[in-house]
């Protein structure tokens, strides 16, 4: 046991006459919702990087947190998993997730990268066999050092996309040892920063190259759990390739790996998109690519991706809606790609974050299930197209443009406008949040 967190004991449900800052308020593990506990349908997942690696920068000012693992040794990452675990276990968390650089210390070049990382998922390993914290999802971080300046996969460097190919597989190698969900690739430099040194259809060539050995290297070592790639438009590059939801699916569509890899959606990404958290699960469900979310906010004062703890009940019934409706998770989960302000410098406040957090999600999923079992929003969704219904509009699809013409002619027909009945429906809905 470490002395981080000074004694603080496991998270408790207390329902709402709870008076501790540390007590759930609304997450009740073992509450059924919808014939399944809560803790099932939630997933919960803790960050590994924004909690115990980000060290309280931003864009204007530097390092805020000291925490006694920072450094570069195999000591210190043992350290930071000790209390990682210790974490897990004082919130309950079910999950975590992670990248390589997030666990272990950069080494001299990729041999000693990957001896490092080896060390660590085998400490990883035992820490497992004493908790019930499992891992949701293993990445690579292919973005932050140096070397991916000019992108991984999409890189015009011949060298670093060998590089970037060979982490990925040890990071693979690593998630499925440790019995991973998913494996998610997350292109935070596979884009530009400007057209006149970059070559698109190379780029995306490389891209779809990649993603192709990874699907094939998934099957070669038995590895059962799902591919995620994690959409964001922008920011740092001024464009990249997985911009959004529909932009990944018709990437896998062209190298024809769409019932291989499915998608994780940030909430934050969505916005940045100029999209809902919403629409994007429902176009992910849409299109049979939903797998798994990222929970967080951004400030909508500021145009970048800030992470923070997700607070916002309503809206995150609207995405919890939409993960009901496709049928809830599988491999999947919610992580919380969210991380403390820079000021919030105490133990107490990582504890504090992902208690709140857990609790606005399961007010957030009781509010989904009730407005979903309730059936009213969905039935006035089945009347708006009931016409569709009708053999004769049904036929209309699969007919022509002259055939349709002739019966619009000899029925008369002249269709008159209906109401969308929008602000009923959303009175409708806030009766439930």
């Amino acid at each position: 046991m470490t002395d981080f967190f000074n004694g603080i004991t496991p998270i408790k449900y207390e329902g709402l006459d709870a008076s501790s800052d540390l007590a759930f308020r609304h997450y009740n593990p073992d509450e059924i919702v919808m014939g399944k506990r809560m803790a099932d349908h939630l997933r919960f997942a803790v960050a590994y990087w924004h909690s115990f690696a980000w060290p309280g920068g931003d864009p204007f000012g530097g390092q805020t947190f000291e925490r006694p693992w920072f450094g570069d040794t195999i000591d210190l990452a043992k350290l930071k998993a000790d209390v990682a675990f210790e974490m897990f276990d004082i919130l309950g968390a079910p999950f975590f997730c992670f990248h390589d650089a997030d666990v272990r210390p950069e080494g001299a070049d990729f041999a000693e990268n990957t001896r490092n990382l080896e060390e660590i998922v085998d400490y990883f390993a035992q820490k497992m066999e004493s908790s019930k914290t499992r891992l949701l999802w293993g990445t690579a971080n292919l973005f932050s050092h140096r070397r991916f300046m000019s992108g991984a996969a999409t890189n015009p460097d011949p060298e670093v996309f060998a590089w970037s190919a060979a982490t990925v597989k040890t990071c693979m190698d690593a998630t499925h040892k440790l019995g991973g969900e998913n494996y998610v690739l997350w292109g935070g430099r596979e884009g530009y920063e400007t057209l006149l040194n970059t070559d698109l259809t190379r780029e995306a060539e490389q891209a779809g190259a990649f993603l192709s050995m990874v699907v094939d290297y998934k099957h070669k070592i038995g590895f059962k759990g799902a591919i995620l790639i994690e959409p964001k438009p922008q920011e740092p590059s001024k464009h990249q390739y997985d911009y959004d939801v529909a932009t990944v699916y018709g990437f896998l569509k062209r190298f024809g790996l769409e019932n291989e890899v499915k998608v994780n959606i940030e909430q934050g990404h969505a916005i940045l998109a100029g999209h809902s958290f919403e629409h994007e699960l429902a176009l992910a469900a849409s299109l049979g690519i939903f797998g798994s979310i990222d929970m967080n906010r951004n400030d909508y004062q500021s145009g970048w991706d800030t992470d923070q703890f997700p607070d916002n009940v309503p809206e995150m019934a609207r995405a919890y809606y939409e993960v009901l409706k496709a049928g809830g998770f599988t491999t999947g989960g919610t992580n919380f790609d969210a991380k403390l302000r820079r000021q919030s410098l105490d133990p107490e406040d990582l504890i504090a974050a992902h208690v709140g957090a857990m609790d606005v999600c399961a007010r957030a999923l009781k509010a989904a299930a009730a407005l979903l079992e309730d059936g009213a929003l969905e039935e006035a969704r089945k009347a708006r197209y009931a016409g569709w219904d009708a053999p004769e509009n049904r036929a209309m699809l699969t007919s022509d443009l002259a055939t349709i013409e002739a019966r619009v002619r000899s029925q008369g027909i002249n269709p008159a406008p209906r109401s969308g009945r929008q602000e009923r429906l959303e009175n409708l809905w806030n009766r439930f949040v």
